[in-house]
């Protein structure tokens, strides 16, 4: 696979490294770096423990400052559902960081652009990668703001979709329950199609590489879909 050019992701996220080496790093799976026995390029783990700890420290901050009425077990909770991996890798879907990373042929044909446990800790590099090379936390806080703490509202509400999906249904005494409705692909890179069908009716689809994904995606559009005043789809799969 060519190397897209990292001039196109410094564009995407708003910020131009003056240490390239540090974003090559954040970029570089280890899985490529021992492929390719590169001896003289971290992979992006050191960089992502780094990342992590900004990233708590900056959403911790603004939690703190946007809810003060919550307490510290609410704000906790929050910060969380926020930061955690399917949290950061739909924010990393949304950057395409993928396309980017650098993966060992091994890795790169079970999927592994794809894998939210890949993709959220090249996410959590990149904060560190951006804090090394600008000495100051302005930098992955302002990424940080735009990409992971934006659109707070409508995040939340897909992060927690099954849960909030269910806990509706229950108040008008309703059932939920999720149908299989397509299932593709090899193995290594399994494609799920699944509706989300409420008292009955399928009031949302949603597509994924597990059945978790989808069913969280299905149980998103349904919810997005009654607060319309009717049932939608994400796509049709079936």
């Amino acid at each position: 696979m060519t190397e897209p050019k990292l001039e196109a992701l410094e564009e995407r996220i708003g910020y131009r490294f003056q240490n390239r080496y540090l974003l090559d790093c954040a970029l570089t799976h280890t899985s490529f770096a021992n492929e390719q026995k590169i001896h003289t390029l971290q992979d992006y783990e050191r960089i992502e423990f780094l990342g992590d700890a900004v990233l708590e420290m900056v959403s911790s901050e603004f939690l703190y400052r946007a809810y003060p009425d919550k307490k510290e077990g609410e704000l906790t909770k929050l910060r969380a559902s926020l930061v955690c991996e399917p949290a950061l890798a739909y924010c990393a879907r949304d950057l395409s960081l993928g396309e980017f990373i650098r993966l060992g042929k091994g890795e790169e044909a079970s999927g592994g652009r794809e894998k939210a446990s890949i993709i959220s800790d090249v996410m959590e590099a990149l904060i560190g990668a951006m804090y090394l090379d600008s000495g100051t936390v302005e930098a992955p806080r302002r990424f940080i703001m735009s990409f992971i703490l934006s659109d707070l509202e409508d995040k939340q509400l897909f992060y927690d979709s099954k849960s909030i999906l269910q806990e509706r249904a229950q108040q008008a005494g309703q059932d939920v329950r999720y149908e299989l409705l397509s299932e593709s692909g090899p193995g290594h890179l399994k494609h799920f199609c699944v509706a989300a069908v409420v008292d009955g009716q399928k009031r949302g689809v949603g597509e994924g590489r597990s059945k978790k994904a989808a069913e969280q995606q299905a149980a998103y559009a349904a919810l997005r879909g009654m607060s319309a005043g009717e049932g939608r789809t994400v796509k049709n799969c079936i």
